[in-house]
């Protein structure tokens, strides 16, 4: 009975997967169409727009792990574990799918790379101010409370880049026939849609993922960063591979980082938000943060390179993608790695 429970679990992920894929792809498509309809730069609609949109199952998934579970621990681990993918997976899978380098730009590297390695030191900080302050000392490991009212710092930092990118849109100048062509209405109702697919999906495939974590008594943490971090990454990876192949280079790693900008700033503190606080593991939420550091780091350097991502370089960084899930399989399953905090993995 119990083998056949995990075997519908696994199967309810697998197919809400597929849910968010056709719900987000709804989403994403409605979001370029009005982001054409309303003049914005492929910039902000790839950091903004586009971001914000393909961000939505990794927001749902942080908002329903705080309801059903009354943590963060599956959520935040969806989000960090969605911003390696997104960083090393989805520009690799880009960059393969096309036969030409993929084109970055000036502003794409110093605004955007560098604005999104400040919203990852920021939550750091917000998570550390949280151990400094308000320590949890109820457990045998380094733990602190996150606050609404730290929750409001990485909020006030995203208010900041808002504003950044609106004001590269007050200097863009539009194409008045390519909103001719777009029907309003219609994009609205399609991005309606999509958000209600992605709510229903994910509703379901957070609660698969969790049972499959007490069953096999695998920390919600690494739950999030791995499998719900790869279903809920998904719609982010077919938003850059159409943007990529459209000639649209700057859009489809622009959407990588705006959307990895978001999942930190906005959707980690609104989690906090619905619950009033929450407790995070620190030493377990540390070294994920140095790998996802790492891993931006690695892609800053390749886009800075040329000014463009090759298919050598995509694969380079294909490459440190499957490095980071074996360490974090080994780390699950043997004791012959052993960098994460013991006993809670």
């Amino acid at each position: 009975m119990a083998t056949g429970s995990h075997l519908l679990d696994v199967a309810i992920i697998v197919v809400t997967t597929g849910v968010v894929w056709v719900g987000s792809s709804w989403l994403e498509s409605a979001s370029e169409q009005l982001s054409e309809y309303y003049g914005l730069p492929q910039v902000v609609q790839g950091s903004v727009v586009a971001a914000i949109g393909s961000s939505f199952p990794e927001l749902a998934t942080v908002v329903f792990a705080a309801l059903l579970t009354g943590q963060l621990g599956l959520g935040v681990g969806a989000i960090v574990g969605s911003a390696i993918f997104n960083v090393l997976v989805i520009p690799a899978a880009a960059g393969i799918a096309t036969e030409d380098d993929i084109e970055s730009s000036r502003a794409l590297v110093y605004k955007e790379a560098q604005f999104y390695m400040l919203a990852v030191s920021v939550l750091v900080i917000t998570f550390a101010m949280g151990v400094i302050y308000y320590p949890d000392n109820s457990v045998d490991y380094l733990a602190g409370t996150v606050t609404w009212q730290l929750a409001l710092i990485p909020l006030g930092l995203y208010g900041l880049y808002v504003f950044i990118q609106f004001q590269d849109t007050a200097d863009h100048e539009a194409d008045p026939e390519s909103a001719q062509d777009v029907d309003a209405r219609r994009q609205w109702l399609f991005m309606l849609g999509g958000l209600v697919l992605i709510l229903v999906a994910v509703h379901e495939l957070v609660a698969s993922v969790e049972a499959l974590g007490e069953a096999f008594g695998i920390d919600q943490f690494i739950m999030g960063v791995t499998i719900a971090a790869a279903a809920t990454s998904l719609p982010d990876a077919l938003v850059s591979v159409r943007a990529a192949r459209d000639d649209r280079g700057v859009a489809s790693l622009a959407n990588v980082l705006g959307s990895n900008t978001f999942d930190l700033l906005v959707a980690i503190p609104a989690g906090v938000l619905i619950l009033g606080e929450a407790t995070f593991d620190f030493s377990m939420a540390v070294p994920m943060f140095a790998v996802l550091t790492l891993a931006t780091i690695i892609l800053f350097t390749f886009l800075r390179t040329d000014l463009q991502l090759s298919r050598t370089e995509a694969a380079g960084l294909l490459v440190a993608y499957v490095v980071f899930v074996a360490w974090v399989v080994l780390e699950t399953l043997t004791t012959v790695v052993n960098y994460l905090p013991n006993g809670r993995v």
